[in-house]
C-alpha cells in the first residue's frame, strides 16, 4: 500500500472523480490499495473510485479558514472584555480599601489587586486545568489527537495549544488560555470512546475557534473568579449553604455579564470553516448530548462555560451557571450551514 497522506494530509484540495465530477474538502487519507485509490475527506471516507488514476488530489486556495473581519473584530472585543474585567477587579478592591481605611488602605489592597491580576491573567489557564484534574496528554498516547490538532491550529493560523487528558469515562472537551500563546485544550478519555474520527476533529475544531476568536482569554479568568467565590462558602462551616445561597448568584452574574451564548454560535461557525464541512461537529453535539446522561459527573458549576456543551444538569446551583445555547439550536445552525446536506445525504 502506497500511502500519499503525509503529501497532502491537511491541505484543502479538489479530488477529480471518475467520470469528470469533482469534490472539495480537506484531505485526510490518500492511498492506494490493490491499485485502486481509496480517498477520505474530511474525516469522511470517499466513494470508491475506479481506475488507478481515476481520483487524484490538487491542492487549491484554502477556503475553509474565515477570511472576512467578522473573526478579528470578535477577537478584538474579546481582549478588550478581558482587560476590562482585570481592571474593574483592580478598581473594586481598591474601592472596598478606601472605604474601609482610606488612603493607604486603598494603596495596599490596589497593590494585591495588581498582583492578583496578573496572576489571572498568566496563569488562569493553569488553575483552570487543575480545577478539572488535567493532565498532559503525551504524544504517544494519542496521536491522533495531536494530528489533528496541529493541522487545525494551521489552519486557523494559530500555534499548537497544549494537550491535556481528563482521565474520566464522561465525554467532554475544554479550552482554556489567555490568549493564542499558550493556550491549551482538553480532551476527556470517554470522549476519545465515544466519538468518530470526523466528530473528534469537529469538536477539537469547536475549541480551537474558541482559541482563536480569543473566547479563552475572557472565560478562564472569569471561571477562575467565580470558582473563587463559590469556594468562599466554605469558610462558613456549618452555614456554608447560607453563604452559597448569596454567593452562588453573585458568582454567576459575573460569567453572565461578560458571556453571551453568541459566542458558541460563532466558535462553530468557525469551526466549520475549519474543517470545511458542518457535519462533524453537528453530529459530535448530537452524540455528547445523548451520551453525557450515561456516566456520572461532579465538578464546580463555574467551570461550565469551559466545555464544548453543557455538562451539568440544569437544576439547582449549575442552573445559574448556564451559558451554553440548546443543542438543538446549535445542531439546527450548523446544518443550515449546508443547506442540501440532506439531498447529499439521500445521493450518497
Amino acid at each position: 500500500m502506497e500511502d500519499y497522506t503525509g503529501k497532502y494530509k491537511g491541505e484543502q484540495v479538489e479530488v477529480a472523480l471518475f467520470g469528470g465530477e469533482y469534490q472539495d474538502g480537506v484531505l485526510t487519507a490518500y492511498c492506494y490499495i490493490e491499485d485502486v485509490a481509496h480517498l477520505e475527506l474530511n474525516g469522511h471516507i470517499l466513494r470508491r473510485t475506479t481506475g488507478r488514476r481515476a481520483a487524484s488530489p490538487r491542492t487549491s486556495r484554502p477556503t475553509s479558514t474565515p477570511s472576512s473581519g467578522a473573526p478579528r473584530v470578535l477577537a478584538a472585543r474579546n481582549l478588550a472584555k478581558a482587560w476590562l474585567l482585570l481592571t474593574g477587579f483592580c478598581v473594586a478592591f481598591t474601592a472596598l480599601g478606601w472605604t474601609l481605611g482610606g488612603y493607604r488602605l486603598a494603596s495596599i489592597f490596589l497593590f494585591c489587586a495588581l498582583l492578583s491580576a496578573g496572576g489571572l491573567a498568566f496563569y488562569a489557564d493553569r488553575v483552570a486545568l487543575g480545577m478539572v484534574g488535567a493532565r498532559e496528554l503525551p504524544l504517544a498516547a494519542a496521536p491522533i489527537v495531536h494530528s489533528t490538532t496541529e493541522r487545525l491550529a494551521l489552519l486557523a493560523g494559530i500555534p499548537k495549544p497544549r494537550l491535556y487528558l481528563l482521565d474520566d469515562p464522561h465525554p467532554r472537551a475544554l479550552s482554556a488560555g489567555r490568549g493564542t500563546r499558550g493556550a491549551a485544550v482538553a480532551v476527556s478519555r470517554g470522549l476519545l470512546a465515544v466519538l468518530s474520527p470526523a466528530e473528534l476533529e469537529g469538536v477539537l475544531a469547536h475549541e480551537l475557534a474558541k482559541i482563536h476568536n480569543r473566547d479563552v482569554t475572557v472565560q478562564t479568568p472569569l471561571v477562575v473568579l467565580s470558582a473563587m467565590v463559590i469556594e468562599m462558602s466554605r469558610i462558613g462551616g456549618w452555614l456554608e449553604r447560607v453563604l452559597l445561597l448569596f454567593l452562588g448568584p453573585i458568582a454567576a452574574s459575573f460569567l453572565h455579564l461578560m458571556l453571551t451564548t453568541k459566542r458558541e454560535f460563532a466558535a462553530d461557525r468557525t469551526a466549520a470553516g475549519f474543517c470545511g464541512s458542518p457535519h462533524g461537529l453537528a453530529d459530535a453535539l448530537i452524540r455528547l448530548e445523548q451520551t453525557e446522561e450515561l456516566f456520572p459527573f461532579q465538578s464546580t458549576p463555574a467551570t461550565e462555560p469551559l466545555y464544548t456543551i453543557n455538562p451539568f444538569a440544569e437544576d439547582g446551583l449549575a442552573a445559574l451557571f448556564v451559558t451554553h445555547p440548546p443543542v438543538s439550536e446549535r445542531v439546527q445552525r450548523l446544518r443550515a450551514l449546508d443547506p442540501a446536506w440532506r439531498e447529499k445525504l439521500r445521493a450518497a
